[in-house]
């Protein structure tokens, strides 16, 4: 199972211009062969097909538990995407076609994030490597991680929305921590150190402004345990130093606190979530008041009611 946390893993910015071109070039790292999908669909096959587990335990709690902080990824490229589509979805406002490099995410998707690559193309099973071999799976998920890496560094170049740039400084710095963790697997296995055996992209993510803050904070060298009783040997792999800072590897007991999301306003103009909004909410106030439940509804969202998301609205209209 997956224990769901209402927090996104790092904080990100509220909407500002939309930016439907750059949210299309985004894509590809929802949907593309190194996205998103791909590391959690292959580390969470890898851990459904996992034998032996018991046997093999340390490198199966690192592939599934890398798995679940994976899903969590999807849903930080999801919103960036969205940001990046806030405005976009306007009434009377939609984008032209000549404005837009995937037009699907306005007429399909309700100015959102669609399971695509940056060519629209759909994501796709067949990214999936588990073969069941256990030092030939890991290995490709360090050049997975490795190509994921990659493809980051360059739409952080290509796009300079801020949900964009936000986005791709904090994958940069944990998807560094994945590669190290499979090397680290691989070199337990075997005795080859793949980080020096293979030129693997040197990002220098101390000189790229969106990735210090997190760097600073030990981001580079965490490995998060993202549940509450499983999992616990970790450490037996992801132990020693990080190969670039020195610094020592440490695994955490805990998922990170995380930061609430922002509650990206309705775009009435695509129907998300619907031509008028305001009804779905006086429907949803009467059943939480039938249901006992309070006025106000009881999550938490970094806009709380005070103004915040009309003042949102109208910075992007």
């Amino acid at each position: 199972m997956i224990l769901r946390i209402d927090r996104l893993q790092t904080e990100m910015p509220p909407p500002s211009d939309p930016d439907p071109a750059g949210a299309a070039v985004v894509q590809e790292l929802l949907g593309g062969k190194f996205g998103e999908m791909s590391t959690f669909m292959n580390y969470t096959f890898q851990s459904f097909n996992f034998r032996a587990r018991q046997g093999a335990r340390p490198f199966y709690d690192l592939v599934a538990n890398i798995a679940a902080e994976e899903f969590g990824h999807i849903e930080l490229v999801s919103t960036a995407i969205n940001t990046m589509l806030t405005g976009a979805g306007e009434k009377g406002k939609l984008p032209s076609p000549d404005e837009l490099l995937n037009p699907q995410q306005i007429i399909g998707g309700g100015a959102a994030t669609l399971v695509q690559d940056s060519n629209g193309k759909p994501w796709n099973g067949d990214y999936v490597t588990s073969t069941g071999d256990l030092v030939e799976d890991l290995t490709h998920n360090f050049f997975l991680e490795t190509g994921a890496r990659n493809n980051k560094l360059k739409v952080y170049e290509m796009v300079d929305h801020p949900a964009a740039r936000a986005l791709t400084g904090y994958l940069l710095v944990r998807g560094g921590v994945h590669q190290v963790a499979y090397a680290r697997a691989v070199e337990n296995l075997t005795g080859a150190d793949l980080s020096k055996m293979f030129p693997s992209p040197r990002i220098p993510t101390d000189k790229i402004p969106e990735c210090r803050p997190h760097i600073e904070k030990g981001e580079h060298t965490k490995l998060y345990r993202f549940s509450r009783s499983d999992y616990l040997e970790l450490a037996a792999v992801f132990n020693g130093k990080h190969p670039e800072t020195g610094d020592e590897l440490q695994v955490v007991d805990e998922p990170p606190e995380g930061f609430p999301p922002f509650d990206l306003p309705a775009q009435e103009g695509v129907f998300a979530p619907d031509y008028a909004p305001e009804e779905i909410a006086e429907i949803a106030k009467r059943l939480r008041k039938e249901a006992g439940m309070p006025d106000e509804p009881t999550g938490v969202v970094v806009n709380d009611g005070n103004g915040v998301v009309e003042k949102v609205k109208d910075a992007v209209s």
